[in-house]
């Protein structure tokens, strides 16, 4: 079996991309999105507060 002398991205784990220059694999940071925390505690909160004052309310 011939085997193509091509550098291949080896931090790339997929052979598909291992193929795709080194360019397009390039990953993207993440951005915190605070205000999708900040929305899920008001929800928790809310829910919680709702269920004991439903108990003992």
């Amino acid at each position: 079996m011939k085997r193509r002398l091509v550098l291949s991205n080896e931090a790339a784990r997929h052979p598909f991309r291992q193929r795709l220059p080194r360019s397009t694999t390039r990953t993207i940071e993440a951005v915190r999105d605070d205000a999708n925390d900040l929305k899920l505690f008001a929800l928790s909160f809310t829910a919680f507060f709702v269920a004991i004052y439903g108990v003992f309310g």
